[in-house]
């Protein structure tokens, strides 16, 4: 069919087709006018042979994988060529000049390849008819002709992300542009002064450079929407004239050499929505910071300029201001009590000033205040309990602020949405317990003070926090065992303080720990040789103690250094460690000991096996035959009935080869049975107060439930010592492994079918369940796929069974940070509708792939707001770059229309208010109706022959 002379489209988009096209891809097809083969997975290289199509108007073979990648130079013999799309096609190499004359040319995108060179006067001489120009992300050098200003039609021009060198041509200013982008090269010079006049232009980009020289006096902008001009060089005033771009709704000016004051004619910017002066040498007239920007402002970066003046009562009339960053201004005297009226700020930053004063009582009205900052200045007073009643705050920094002292309010224990928690380097004598009660917090930095506590219990509350530092206090006692609960923690420091005893052996259980400062106490005896289990351990820090005996050798301790252990009472090890080699003399009662070890152990060790073998026939005779296997519910389905010793020797003695992974209570194995069949093999953690619990909670969830896509439980083993469950393995392991690692991609059809999948299964655990079931774990890694893919909801450890319609209060439930419902943070409410939210962000974190906890939600940012910001218009920003990039079946339109469909229905599964979220009987129909719309869309994407 590839032959016929008749054909004028082929459309091959989005097929998943692979391989390479033929070099004769054009013989027998004179009069096609349409390629479109885009957003494939095609190889090889570019097809050389293009002179026989002479009708071709339209060719895409954008985001394709050409592995030999350079733009044929006969490609000019395609005469008739409106629009070239070859962005994301893993191209190389330089663009053939024969590509610039091609006279009808219209649209060209190459952007997103590797190609290099530079870019001629000579190309822009006949393209009279160009639009638009993408060439972003390449590696091209050298200057930008200044022959690109004939292309007098031209309206878009992006050529950012090179390395494009000299300065920007005067002749673009003269363009009917709409979009400029130039940002992320290394341009210098000053900026064209026409190009501030451009009527039509509403996007320009210049950020990322080194463009020096002021802006005009004149600025005639009209149609501007977004300005950024970050990270350069420019100095001078802002002009005042800059009120005449009145469409402007975002300016960035940061990271310049800006000086004078800030104009007031900014507040006539009444579409103004980001501005971010910031890092500049912007001033002040007065001893006031007067605020004259337009009501419409929501975020506002004024950080890094020497303003040294006083934060204004006005600031409390800027009612929709959600973000105020004003760190290092030199801002003085006392914080306003008006900052209280400001209720729809979530982040507020004014780190690094010389404020003084106390912190002001009306800070309690800041009800959707989510990050506070107001380290490293002059505050005196104490720690206010008003703060508490800021429910929403996730981090608070009061730092360094010399005059802050006395207790921490007891009801910081009630700021159960607290993550990070910094009060290092002020005067506190006192936190209270119930601080040890936040189970979700991340954070807690409390060094350099003045606490005289010991180290309660409650310390092993905090499981969630991955770094912990009080250091620098007065902390007396010894270092609890219920340290070894913290099984997150990843930096503990308890160094320069009074702490005594020996190290607890219970250290070495503290998997994820990386840093470890104990040095500059009264500790006194052994290093645990436990702490060798530590594999993620770098840093580790047991200076000027009274410890004493030898070093371990193994593990991380292969590669510390004597700095680790300087100043102690008697250690001995490694000569390299700078501590005498320990002594090989047997120590007195040692032939005892070798004695007890080898005779009378082996015999005590016997008569314990004999009274249990007649204790376990004694009882199996009382049973009449009943159930002979102690641990297994009869109550769960069992294939058979199966021992500890049959689990143990399927898992290699629970071997670290067969671990499958390691949970809040307790460990999964990979086993294989003597009859072939490979299980997974759940080890709970007796030593957890909560293990035990956690086992009779999964069996009593699971006991009765049925469904595709939950877990199935084969059997259990229990007994005092030891509890255990037998579940079906999965072998394409968790939903999280498939979305983060570099060794395996889902499409988007795959998330969308495993959505669908734990959508059902939460429905059943919701609606069709007697009683009803609450997961309160919802998250990928509880997600689990088969050797089809298909999703099964698995740990149901924290799960709780209610009657119809109920909810509960419970205080105990350990759900992870990131997916916990609001009203379980603030009350500990449990209702499905819990499950609902978690179920939320799991379907933003599918198709973005963005944990809810990344770096990247900092200052107040949530991965609701960055979704809700970019919805409609700016979808592509959040989703997955993979869905776009290496979709093999649909189109990328297809995609991003039901990915927007998709992020909409999650975020009414996250609203605040329970009762205002959908329930997953309507959420799982939602999303089979955005299947089938997009597999209806998908149909097009087929190849199309169109016959006369």
């Amino acid at each position: 069919m590839l032959n016929s002379s008749t054909l004028q489209d082929i459309e091959i988009g989005s097929s998943n087709l692979s391989g390479t096209l033929p070099s004769n891809l054009c013989g027998g097809l004179a009069r096609i006018q349409v390629l479109y083969i885009a957003f494939n997975l095609l190889s090889g290289k570019l097809p050389s042979v293009w002179h026989h199509c002479k009708e071709l108007t339209d060719v895409d073979l954008s985001n394709n994988k050409f592995s030999q990648g350079n733009i044929p130079r006969d490609i000019g013999n395609l005469t008739m060529l409106a629009s070239l799309y070859l962005n994301q096609a893993n191209l190389q190499g330089e663009i053939p000049p024969s590509l610039f004359n091609i006279s009808s040319m219209r649209v060209l995108n190459l952007g997103q390849n590797k190609l290099n060179g530079s870019l001629t006067e000579e190309m822009f001489l006949q393209l009279p008819l160009l639009e638009y120009i993408y060439l972003v992300d390449n590696q091209f050098v050298g200057s930008i002709p200044k022959t690109i200003s004939n292309c007098t039609m031209l309206q878009e021009l992006h050529l950012g992300s090179n390395y494009f060198t000299g300065s920007i041509p005067e002749g673009i200013g003269d363009l009917l542009l709409t979009s400029l982008s130039m940002g992320n090269n290394h341009l210098s010079g000053s900026i064209p002064s026409n190009i501030f006049n451009m009527s039509s232009l509403s996007y320009l980009y210049l950020a990322n450079n080194s463009l020096s020289g002021s802006l005009p006096s004149h600025i005639s902008l009209e149609n501007m929407e977004e300005l950024n001009l970050y990270g350069n060089k420019l100095s001078g005033n802002i002009p005042s004239s800059i009120s005449n771009a009145t469409k402007l709704n975002y300016m960035d000016l940061k990271l310049n050499k800006f000086s004078g004051v800030i104009p007031n004619t900014i507040g006539n910017l009444r579409n103004l929505q980001q501005l971010d002066l910031g890092y500049n040498n912007l001033t002040t007239h007065s001893s006031t910071l007067e605020l004259m920007y337009p009501s419409s402002l929501c975020d506002l970066y004024i950080s890094g300029n020497p303003f040294h003046a006083k934060l204004p009562k006005s600031i409390g009339n800027m009612s929709n201001l959600e973000l105020f960053d004003a760190d290092a201004c030199s801002i003085d005297g006392e914080i306003p009590l008006e900052i209280g009226n400001l209720t729809n700020l979530y982040a507020l930053s004014l780190y690094q000033n010389d404020l003084s004063g106390t912190i002001p009582t009306t800070i309690k009205g800041l009800q959707s205040l989510q990050y506070l900052n107001l380290g490293n200045n002059r505050l005196q007073g104490t720690i206010i309990s008003e703060i508490c009643k800021i429910k929403q705050l996730s981090e608070l920094y009061i730092t360094e602020n010399k005059l802050i002292s006395g207790e921490v309010p007891t009801c910081f224990g009630n700021l159960t949405s607290l993550r990070k928690l910094y009060l290092n380097s002020n005067k506190l004598s006192k936190v209270p317990s119930s601080l040890w009660s936040l189970r979700d917090i991340l954070v807690v930095n409390l060094s350099d003070n003045a606490l005289t506590l010991s180290l309660p219990i409650e310390i092993g509350n905090l499981k969630a926090v991955t770094f912990l530092d009080l250091s620098k206090n007065m902390i007396s006692g010894s270092i609890p065992g219920a340290i070894s609960g913290l099984q997150n923690l990843q930096i503990l420091n308890l160094s320069q303080n009074k702490l005594v005893g020996g190290i607890p052996d219970s250290l070495g259980s503290l998997i994820s720990l990386t840093d470890l400062d104990l040095s500059q106490n009264n500790l006194f005896g052994l290093i645990p040789r436990s702490l060798e289990s530590l594999h993620y351990l770098e840093f580790i820090n047991l200076s000027h103690n009274s410890l004493e005996g030898e070093i371990p050798s193994g593990g991380p301790f292969e590669n510390f250094t004597a700095q680790s252990f300087m100043f102690n009472k008697a250690l001995c090890g490694n000569a390299r460690l700078q501590v005498p080699a320990c002594s090989k003399v047997k120590k007195k009662g040692s032939n005892a000991n070798i004695f007890f070890i080898k005779c009378i152990l082996p015999i005590m060790v016997s008569i314990i096996l004999v009274v249990f073998c007649v204790f376990f026939l004694v009882r199996r005779r009382r049973k009449n035959g009943g159930d002979t296997n102690e641990g297994t519910l009869s109550a769960l389905p069992a294939a058979r009935m199966i021992s500890y010793y049959e689990l143990s020797q399927a898992t290699n003695g629970f071997d670290e080869s067969n671990l499958l992974g390691r949970g809040s209570f307790g460990s999964v194995f990979k086993g294989l049975l003597s009859n072939g069949m490979v299980v997974a093999v759940k080890v709970f953690n007796l030593d957890l107060e909560l293990g035990s619990k956690s086992f009779s909670v999964e069996c009593e969830a699971m006991r009765n439930l049925r469904h595709r896509n939950l877990i199935k439980i084969i059997d259990c083993c229990s007994s005092i010592d030891y509890k255990l469950l037998m579940m079906e393995f999965m072998p394409n392991g968790s939903l999280e492994r498939w979305l983060y690692s570099h060794n395996h991609c889902l499409d988007f059809l795959q998330r969308l079918n495993i959505m669908i999948d734990v959508a059902s299964a939460l429905e059943y655990l919701h609606h069709g369940s007697s009683p009803i079931v609450v997961h309160c774990d919802v998250k990928p890694c509880n997600v689990l796929l088969d050797e089809d893919m298909v999703a099964h909801v698995s740990d149901f450890g924290i799960a709780k069974l209610l009657g119809e319609g109920q909810s509960k209060e419970y205080t105990k439930t350990m759900a992870t940070v990131g997916y916990i419902a609001p009203e379980f943070g603030s009350k500990g409410i449990i209702s499905t509708k819990g499950d609902v939210y978690s179920f939320g962000i799991m379907l933003m974190e599918t198709f973005t792939r963005k944990k809810p906890t990344d770096d990247l939600f900092v200052a107040g940012l949530s991965m609701k707001g960055w979704i809700s910001e970019s919805l409609p218009h700016a979808i592509d920003r959040v989703v997955d770059s993979n869905l776009l990039q290496d979709e093999g079946h649909h189109h990328v339109d297809d995609i991003i229309a039901s990915t927007s469909s998709i992020l909409k229905l999650a975020l009414n599964c996250c609203e605040d208010l329970p009762e205002e979220r959908m329930n997953m009987t309507d959420i799982a129909a939602s999303l089979n109706k955005v299947k089938a719309m997009f597999l209806k869309a998908s149909d097009k994407d087929v190849v199309r022959f169109c016959r006369k």
